[in-house]
């Protein structure tokens, strides 16, 4: 299993936990600030499957708006999990 962390800006926030949950990707959004001019921007934590972990990021790759010449439209890291409950 693997996390998926998404940084992307708000304006992004909500098309994209839109096409990921329509995905069957279970999403948890955190709201933060960051940058050199504290804009917003949401964190987004979805955990994969490892067979599913570029079918979740081509989502973020497809959904996110373009962004203005020099800015990125999100930072994604995907970490291994070593274990995970719910309880």
């Amino acid at each position: 299993m693997k996390m998926i962390i998404a940084i992307l800006r708000d304006v992004d926030s909500d098309p994209v936990t839109r096409e990921l949950t329509a995905g069957h990707f279970r999403v948890t959004r955190i709201a933060s600030t960051g940058g050199l001019l504290r804009r917003g921007v949401t964190t987004l934590l979805v955990g994969v499957d490892d067979g599913k972990v570029e079918a979740a990021i081509q989502v973020l790759k497809e959904t996110c708006c373009p962004a203005p010449e020099g800015e990125k439209r999100a930072t994604i890291f995907v970490v291994p999990v070593e274990r995970f409950e719910q309880v």
